[in-house]
């Protein structure tokens, strides 16, 4: 399987190709502070169109500026891909020119942007850009269903949203180069070994998983997860000592919140402490 997807029959102009539910629902009633996002386009194997990729970008700005939101979920419709890769017909009648001058590549830093803690939830493929897609988030939780793999030397390209970059990062320089080089896809066991993936689960419970952990950060201190996974994230862009240089601001800076205050209060007294986000 590459990341081609197959021509679709042209759609109407409202279409919507993600779904955003907020309060996510659970198995025992909503989940406060976690919101499911999903891919919309079964039919193609969720495969990302630039207008699917811009709607998504929009959809986590939303949810990124609303104050009760603490955790999101991401994943694909259906049970056969999280999201198979990019709309391969729309791609192909690109040019250089197009591609610079149009920038819809650019929704690319708009979803790594996110502030708040995105975890995937992947069945099926993750290849070529959802594998990408994938990569951007913060969390993987993936279904023992699931392949990824970065198939883009198939077609005579490269990864162009990352997947030279993060993957290599993640799993490093020999893998990234199997994987990019060659365009083989892995297994979820594989990519849990590779260090790819959070956690790996049955196929059936993938989003459930995803929002149990959604859920579990969404109880912490607000403020507390925004600052680690900032300095997490600087951790691939950083030198070693730059790193602890922000690593130790943040951790100053967080003495000024009340959650700090209430966090250590709660320890000492032996209570659950109570969060104000502040």
């Amino acid at each position: 399987m590459t990341q081609t997807a197959p021509t679709e029959t042209p759609q109407p102009a409202d279409r919507r190709f993600v779904s955003v539910a907020f309060p996510a629902p659970g198995s025992h009633g909503p989940i406060a502070g976690v919101a499911l996002v999903t891919i919309e386009r079964p039919e193609v194997l969720n495969a990302l169109s630039f207008d699917l990729l811009d709607e998504l970008a929009d959809a986590l700005a939303g949810l990124d500026a609303d104050g009760s939101c603490r955790a999101i979920v991401l994943t694909g419709s259906g049970t056969r891909a999280f999201a198979a890769g990019a709309d391969i017909p729309e791609l192909a009648t690109q040019t250089p020119i197009s591609l610079l001058v149009e920038d819809r590549f650019a929704v690319w830093e708009r979803i790594a942007a996110t502030r708040k803690p995105v975890i995937a939830a992947v069945r099926g493929f993750a290849l070529g850009g959802g594998c990408e897609l994938a990569l951007g988030c913060d969390l993987i939780v993936a279904g023992d269903d699931a392949q990824f793999g970065q198939p883009e030397i198939n077609l005579g390209v490269m990864p162009g949203a990352g997947g030279t970059q993060r993957l290599t990062r993640v799993i490093g320089r020999a893998r990234a180069m199997d994987l990019v080089l060659t365009g083989r896809t892995i297994t979820a066991s594989e990519a849990e070994a590779m260090g790819l993936v959070s956690r790996v689960v049955p196929a059936d419970q993938t989003v459930g998983a995803a929002l149990e952990l959604g859920s579990t950060i969404a109880a912490k201190a607000p403020v507390a997860v925004l600052a680690a996974k900032e300095a997490v994230r600087l951790a691939d862009e950083l030198p070693l000592s730059a790193g602890l240089r922000h690593e130790r601001r943040a951790f100053f800076a967080l003495f000024a919140s009340d959650d700090q205050g209430e966090g250590m209060a709660a320890f000492v007294e032996k209570r659950r402490p109570e969060w104000k986000g502040h």
